[in-house]
């Protein structure tokens, strides 16, 4: 090696800084905030920009999110910390403003609000833009180390309500002209969006100068939410739980399809003696061609058992969300639900409409017996008596709920007779693993008699879930 080759590798790489490091910082943060983005990814962020025409800050997110961007749930994510990294303007050097000897003119929340209601008529990116820096400097100024990005934007949105902003809006319009339904809702559908972008605009600014103050990676970190398949289910907000309903279902037809992958390549059933000698005798037996009986493929009996009380309505909801999408795998689907006392609702599921069938449900059904607080024992027991009659050699027994039974009687015994009958019984637990068997939860005296108890707490454990049963 020669004494010049020797230098360089003793040096190291040159720095790397400007706008490659930008992209570098993007591409770790993402990893860091859980999007799973690649170093072949991020290599191939970096070579797509000789040929992009930096100055278009849309076209760069877009490439850049073509690259990294591997679900629709990581969108999000993605542009939250694009817009910290490459924000819309530099930060200020110096955020400290001038002294002037011209008097300054009070601010005026209500003739602010008033404004803001006439740019919101109007449209116009830049002056929303323009309005929400303005609520961030009188409402929600980022002053300090102090104080996370969620409470700036607290601050700013209690002063200005966006959902009075949306019916004044609307109000005005129906004052100025006699709208049909149909316009109202057109109307309704413009204005959202404008303060979508508003709430945007907020946010990034936030974002932006807190970023200045407490540098880029701490507020990229303390930020960014875990992708929606993370999120636990009993923290969503409306927006993720539309989210979750939007990837139950190609879920669903994942499954699908190795299931019928499953039954397409696996045809050939036990052997077949009889057929594979006389096969063989106009040969001597030479070559040897095996003959395999048609197996006569079925579709498996689901009956799900469903805890709804009000500690875990919301992973109840998730779960037959799925399990109501899958019902073409199975020949009958039967869904039970019970807080106290058990009761089948799988009628009330047939219309398609899950929100409706949840209230039905718990108007309905009979779900209460005694106090409304959580009773395995007698739901298991009520069950068994009703229904284990049911129960073939091709039923799946898939229960949920927390296993937390006020210290009441477990009534194990129920379990022990459906594994006995059912070809599988699964358990799957919204708790984390270590609060098994705290408190009342009776976790493990149930997990003895089913195949499994799985931990459940976010939609990425129940794919895994679902994907190991098919």
């Amino acid at each position: 090696m020669s004494e010049g080759a020797a230098a360089v590798l003793r040096e190291g790489p040159p720095p790397v800084n400007g706008l490659l490091q930008r992209v570098l910082d993007l591409m770790a943060a993402l990893r860091r905030a859980g999007l799973g983005t690649t170093q072949s990814e991020a290599i191939d962020a970096v070579r797509l920009l000789p040929h992009l025409d930096l100055l278009e800050r849309g076209q760069l997110r877009e490439a850049l999110a073509a690259v990294t961007v591997t679900s629709p749930s990581h969108r999000r994510s993605f542009d939250d910390l694009f817009d910290l990294y490459f924000p819309a303007r530099s930060a200020p050097a110096d955020d400290t403003p001038e002294v002037s000897d011209e008097p300054v003119e009070e601010f005026d929340p209500d003739a602010y609000l008033r404004e803001l209601i006439d740019v919101l008529l109007r449209g116009g990116d830049d002056v929303i833009r323009q309005l929400a820096r303005m609520a961030v400097d009188e409402f929600g100024r980022v002053e300090g180390r102090d104080g996370g990005v969620s409470y700036f934007q607290y601050k700013v949105f209690r002063a200005v309500d966006l959902q009075q902003l949306l019916r004044d809006l609307l109000t005005r319009v129906q004052d100025e002209e006699e709208l049909t339904a149909l316009q109202e809702r057109l109307h309704r559908d413009e204005f959202e969006a404008r303060l979508r972008t508003f709430q945007q605009e907020v946010e990034a600014e936030i974002r932006r100068r807190a970023a200045a103050q407490r540098g880029v990676d701490q507020v990229a970190d303390r930020m960014t939410r875990p992708p929606v398949e993370e999120l636990d289910f009993f923290h969503l907000s409306a927006e993720d739980q539309a989210q979750l309903r939007a990837q139950i279902r190609p879920l669903a037809r994942k499954l699908a399809t190795r299931v019928a992958v499953k039954r397409k390549h696996g045809k050939d059933g036990r052997l077949d003696v009889r057929r594979t000698v006389r096969r063989s005798l106009s040969t001597g037996g030479v070559p040897f061609e095996p003959s395999f009986r048609p197996r006569r493929p079925h579709k498996p009996e689901l009956f799900v058992i469903c805890d709804v009380s009000g500690s875990v309505a919301s992973f109840a909801r998730f779960t037959l969300m799925l399990v109501h999408t899958l019902q073409e795998q199975f020949s009958k689907v039967r869904s039970f639900a019970f807080i106290d006392t058990l009761d089948e609702v799988t009628a009330l599921f047939e219309s398609g409409d899950l929100a409706a069938a949840m209230r039905r449900m718990m108007s309905e059904a009979e779900l209460v017996w005694l106090d409304g607080h959580s009773d395995y024992g007698h739901s298991l027991e009520r069950f068994h008596a009703e229904h284990a009659r049911d129960i073939s050699p091709r039923s799946t027994v898939l229960i949920l709920g927390d296993a937390r039974n006020n210290y009441r009687q477990a009534n194990a015994w129920v379990l022990q007779d459906l594994q006995r009958r059912a070809r599988h019984v699964y358990w799957l637990n919204p708790e984390p693993l270590q609060f098994w068997d705290t408190g009342d939860s009776i976790a493990t005296s149930y997990a003895r008699f089913v195949d499994d108890m799985v931990e459940v707490r976010n939609l990425k454990q129940l794919g895994r879930f679902v994907e190991r049963i098919a």
